[in-house]
């Protein structure tokens, strides 16, 4: 719309698709070292590289990263999210961790991979985004800015380089588990019928960690139309749209999705108006 030209790279075809269908040209490629070598020597570099949710995903991180500097031009920005761990750490967030999730990344990780390959992280920002992600802006000069030099301050004060930082992370979780399990049980047991919200990934994580299923929990709400009427994995709950909240009235609602928890208890003002009641299952469960 800008005319500003783009250049889309994806190795899924399905999603690739959708993307052509939008007006976004598209490669159906995984991008490393080899295409990046490919645009360039065909004279397609860019000035603006992004990529978000991305990174977790790649298992060459090095050829990933040097793609990255092989396509920028001279003053051109690479802007990269990624999972932070530090908060996943810090607030307990188990059900972040998913199967096709590789790697969770600091910034005291970050930097030393990009300079390997001649970019400088030039600036971060802590973003909100999946319970806590870092998105970084990468070129081929500058200097970091003090958002970089504070952020890795905080990271080597938490001790995210030190083994002892993650040591206890697995007891911690257990115990969350624990807890979790018990206010479900006690709700339950007080007749108070429950549902959840939001088929996610990270719901399926959470549900068949702490083995909670249908004894429990009736149904999913998720406003995907693509999800409802399907069931979700291992626990296999039924998934219905949000209205059922309001026609079949549970008392609580177990939040899956807490990291929207906000945008999500804002939406079901209706259903809190009539008296139910959300539990953020994480970093500890609490009513909302």
């Amino acid at each position: 719309q800008a005319g500003v030209p783009v250049l889309g790279i994806e190795p899924a075809a399905n999603v690739a698709e959708v993307a052509e269908l939008k007006g976004i040209p598209t490669l159906v490629r995984f991008f490393g070292r080899e295409l990046a070598a490919e645009l360039r020597s065909s004279g397609r570099r860019a000035d603006v590289i992004h990529a978000n949710n991305v990174l977790a995903h790649v298992a060459d991180l090095n050829g990933f990263v040097a793609g990255l500097a092989l396509t920028l031009k001279d003053g051109g920005v690479a802007v990269i999210e990624a999972p932070h761990v530090k908060p996943m750490i810090e607030r307990l967030e188990f059900d972040t961790i998913y199967h096709e999730h590789l790697c969770y990344y600091s910034l005291t990780a970050l930097q030393p991979l990009f300079k390997r390959h001649g970019l400088e992280i030039v600036d971060v920002f802590e973003i909100p985004l999946h319970g806590g992600s870092l998105q970084v802006h990468a070129s081929l000069g500058g200097r970091p800015s003090e958002r970089v030099v504070r952020l890795l301050d905080e990271e080597r004060e938490a001790g995210v380089g030190e083994l002892e930082f993650y040591r206890d992370f697995g007891d911690k979780v257990l115990r969350l588990r624990k807890s979790l399990v018990a206010t479900l049980e006690d709700l339950k047991s007080s007749g108070s019928r429950i549902a959840a919200y939001g088929a996610s990934a990270k719901g399926a994580t959470l549900l068949n960690y702490c083995h909670i299923g249908r004894e429990t929990i009736e149904f999913v709400a998720d406003r995907s139309t693509v999800k409802q009427g399907l069931y979700t994995p291992g626990a296999h709950l039924p998934i219905k749209s949000p209205e059922s909240l309001l026609t079949e009235r549970p008392d609580h609602v177990l939040l899956l999705t807490w990291n929207f928890a906000d945008e999500i208890l804002q939406q079901q003002a209706a259903y809190r108006e009539q008296g139910g009641k959300f539990i953020i299952p994480v970093p500890e469960p609490v009513m909302a």
